[in-house]
C-alpha cells in the first residue's frame, strides 16, 4: 500500500469514527396526536421537546434525533406505530404513551426486543408488580396509586359517602380500586361509563338522585371537558362537591374555564410547586408555548431528563443495556414534582397534591395548589412493588 493510499485509508477511517461518535441516539416518542385524546398527548409532545431544545438538539449532552409516532388513542395502532419504531428505526429507547389501554397493547412488543420504554403517563397497575420489567420505567405513577391519594384527600375533607364514576377500561378500573385503598367512608355507588362517551345525562340524574356527600370522577381529555360542562348544566357544582384526577387538568383547564370552578382535584404536579426546576420549567414552557404546563408535559419534560441522565452517565451508549438500566434507576435528575427515587419496579416515590380550581383577583380561572396529600411519602410507597421479580 503506498503512503498516498494508507493515508486515505487512514482519513476514511477517521471520518468513521467520527461520524459513529457524533451519531444521534435516536428516541421513539409514541403518543396520541389525533382523535379526543390529542390535547394530552400534545402536551406530552412539547414538554419532551422543550427539553431537547433546552438541550440544543441533545439530553445529558448526547445529541438524541426524536422520531415521534401517532397511536390515535387505538391499541392496535400503538403496536404497529411501536413495531416501526423497534424494527424500522431500531430505536434503543421510546417514551411517552397517555392511554393505559394503548400501554397495555405495546409493552411487551417493546421490552421483550430489549428496547426500554419510559412511560411518562399511562400506569397501568400490573407493570407495577407481577408484569414489571427492567425495560419498562415510569416517570408519573401507577393507576391505583394515583387514586388512592384521591381516596385519602376525601377523607381529609370529611366526606362520608362518595359516588364513583370512571370510562370502563383499565385505568378506570384501576381508578375505582384505587380510590377505595384508603377511603374509609362509604360507596354510594360505582359507575363505568363507555369510553368517550359525549352524553352524561342518565349518570348525572342518577348522581343527583343518590344524594352523596361527594362525587369522585376520572374523565380524561375531551371526556372530561364534556363531562364537566354537563355537570356545571345539571347545577350539581352547588349541591354535590366534586373531586377528580385527570378530568380536570392543565390540558383541560383553558377549555373549561368558569365551567370547573369550585372542583377539587388530586395533581401529580401543579404549576405552582415551590422547587427550583419547576419554577423554571413552568417559566420556559409559558415562554415557548403560551399556556400552562399540565401534569402530562410535566412528566414528559422528567421522561427526557431521566433519559439524558442516564445518556450522560453512559457516555451516549446504549448497547449495554444493563449499564443503561442502572443509569436510569438512579434518577439522577432534579424532577419537576420535587422529590423523586425510584422503587424496585421501576415506578416512582414522588409527592401527590390537593388542587382546587379557583378564580383570582385578576378574574383569571387556575390551580391553587393547596399542599401535599401525604406529607410522608413513605405512604406513596407501591404496594405492588412487593410482587415484582424482574426477570
Amino acid at each position: 500500500m503506498t503512503r498516498t493510499s494508507m493515508l486515505t485509508a487512514a482519513a476514511v477511517v477517521g471520518l468513521t469514527l467520527s461520524a459513529t461518535a457524533l451519531a444521534d441516539v435516536k428516541i421513539g416518542l409514541l403518543t396520541t396526536l389525533t382523535g379526543p385524546g390529542s390535547v394530552l398527548g400534545q402536551d406530552q409532545l412539547d414538554g419532551f421537546m422543550l427539553a431537547v431544545d433546552q438541550g440544543g438538539g441533545k439530553l445529558g449532552g448526547v445529541p438524541v434525533q426524536v422520531i415521534k409516532e401517532d397511536d390515535q388513542f387505538k391499541p392496535e395502532v400503538g403496536v404497529q406505530a411501536a413495531r416501526k419504531l423497534v424494527q424500522s428505526d431500531k430505536v434503543p429507547i421510546i417514551t411517552g404513551v397517555v392511554y393505559s389501554n394503548v400501554m397495555l397493547a405495546v409493552v411487551r412488543p417493546v421490552t421483550s426486543a430489549g428496547v426500554f420504554l419510559v412511560g411518562s403517563n399511562a400506569g397501568p397497575t400490573n407493570l407495577a408488580g407481577k408484569d414489571c420489567s427492567p425495560y419498562f420505567f415510569s416517570t408519573s405513577w401507577n393507576n391505583t396509586q394515583r387514586h388512592e391519594g384521591s381516596g385519602e384527600m376525601a377523607n381529609q375533607m370529611g366526606f362520608k359517602k362518595v359516588y364513583l364514576l370512571a370510562p370502563n377500561y383499565q385505568a378506570g378500573k384501576d381508578a375505582m380500586a384505587g380510590f377505595k385503598r384508603f377511603y374509609k367512608g362509604d360507596i354510594a355507588n360505582e359507575v363505568f361509563t363507555q369510553v368517550n362517551q359525549p352524553d352524561y345525562s342518565v349518570e348525572l340524574a342518577a348522581l343527583a338522585d343518590a344524594k352523596p356527600d361527594a362525587a369522585y370522577v376520572f374523565f380524561p381529555g375531551g371526556m372530561g371537558v364534556n363531562f364537566i360542562k354537563q355537570y356545571r348544566q345539571a347545577g350539581l357544582f352547588g349541591k354535590i362537591p366534586l373531586l377528580s384526577v385527570d378530568t380536570i387538568d392543565g390540558a383541560t383547564l383553558p377549555a373549561l374555564q368558569k365551567d370547573a370552578l369550585g372542583a377539587v382535584t388530586n395533581v401529580p404536579y401543579s404549576p405552582d410547586l415551590d422547587n427550583a426546576a419547576n419554577k423554571a420549567f413552568a417559566a420556559a414552557f409559558r415562554q415557548k408555548y403560551g399556556r400552562e404546563p399540565s401534569s402530562y408535559a410535566a412528566q414528559s419534560f422528567d421522561a427526557a431528563q431521566l433519559i439524558g441522565s442516564a445518556l450522560k452517565k453512559t457516555g451516549g451508549k446504549t448497547d449495554d443495556k444493563d449499564a443503561l438500566r442502572k443509569a436510569m434507576e438512579a434518577a439522577d435528575f432534579p424532577s419537576v414534582r420535587g422529590e423523586f427515587r425510584y422503587q424496585p419496579n421501576h415506578f416512582p416515590v414522588a409527592g401527590f397534591f390537593r388542587a382546587d380550581v379557583e378564580a383570582g383577583a385578576d378574574g383569571k380561572v387556575a390551580f391553587v395548589n393547596k399542599g401535599p396529600i401525604f406529607p410522608d411519602l413513605a405512604k406513596v410507597s407501591d404496594q405492588y412493588a412487593a410482587q415484582c421479580v424482574m426477570k
